[in-house]
């Protein structure tokens, strides 16, 4: 198995981020971790890429142990956290070239740039300085710089997050391939995302895995209520969105997005779209989720 995690577990001071946790992931495995805000995605993530670490339990990547082989483990990763840190000034092969500086690629370095530039689609952007490149082509360049040392394993922490649709697809489709010959650990709270691009997800709730499984078999559907995936321009209150009524229960996920749970047969798209001229909004997205590993999350993350 290429990731192994057995008990881990991290505190912030009182807060457990992490409580006991243990998964395996086999070589050639897309595995997406789902949860709500606040889960422990982006924890876990850290530890296993060893930015950070675990108060508790242990890990392994590729053979190596996270806390006492952390060099080992860095050489055989690549890892694109949520809020892609780049240098807004430097153009795009100045950037890569200066990352590469840190893998020591010696005589494959030109070749392992020209060639993360060709599979990420940058080739027509090298004359742009990375601060004005839209952020579909910031994640690409990203995604090139995790590349670069040809890891076994690639973790992704949100990797579209705040992308627009055409975004969404591009660098979906690019994780797609990567797969092919690569372990990949993704995390998102975006159920779509996860039924595109997982075979197997594990959910996380408060810190533990309360699900772990094929995405096809964890997927059922409850056929009692309907929910819908809609994204603002600006914030709003969930009041007044409660206030449009028939709706069961909201939760709000980042950038503007909303989660909303119908009465059954109930279709709210109509009343969303009065909803955004009556407060002066522009809907961005808006999308009736038929996804059966929709009920299944929230039924098992939904406060009781």
């Amino acid at each position: 198995m290429t990731i192994f995690v057995e008990h881990l577990g991290k505190n912030y001071g009182e807060l457990q981020a992490l409580n006991n946790m243990n998964f395996s992931i086999e070589t050639g495995e897309i595995v997406g971790l789902l949860g709500p805000n606040g889960a422990g995605k982006s924890t876990l993530l850290k530890i296993l890429s060893c930015l950070m670490s675990a108060d508790s339990g242990n890990a392994n990547i590729c053979g190596f142990n996270i806390e006492t082989q952390a060099l080992d483990v860095k050489r055989n990763i690549g890892y694109l956290p949520e809020n892609n840190p780049l240098y807004p000034n430097m153009f795009i092969r100045e950037y890569l070239e200066f990352s590469a500086g840190f893998y020591h690629l010696g005589k494959l370095k030109k070749n392992r740039i020209n060639e993360m530039i060709e599979i990420t689609g940058l080739k027509d952007h090298l004359s742009k300085r990375i601060g004005i490149l839209s952020k579909g082509l910031k994640q690409r360049v990203g995604l090139s710089q995790a590349l670069l040392h040809d890891p076994k394993v690639l973790i992704l922490d949100e990797p579209t997050s705040g992308l627009d649709p055409n975004q969404i697809v591009e660098i979906r489709d690019l994780i797609l391939s990567l797969g092919v010959n690569k372990t990949i650990l993704f995390s998102s709270h975006i159920i779509q995302e996860v039924e595109a691009l997982c075979k197997r997800v594990i959910i996380l709730d408060e810190g533990k895995i309360i699900a772990d499984g094929l995405t096809s078999s964890l997927a059922i559907d409850n056929g009692k209520s309907n929910i819908v995936n809609v994204q603002f321009n600006a914030d709003i209150d969930k009041k007044d969105l409660l206030a449009i009524g028939r709706i069961k229960r909201i939760q709000n996920l980042k950038n503007h997005e909303w989660l909303i749970e119908c009465e059954e047969n109930i279709d709210i798209r109509k009343d969303l779209m009065a909803f955004a001229m009556k407060h002066n909004l522009t809907i961005l997205s808006l999308n009736q989720q038929s996804n059966k590993l929709e009920g299944v999350f929230h039924e098992l993350t939904k406060k009781k």
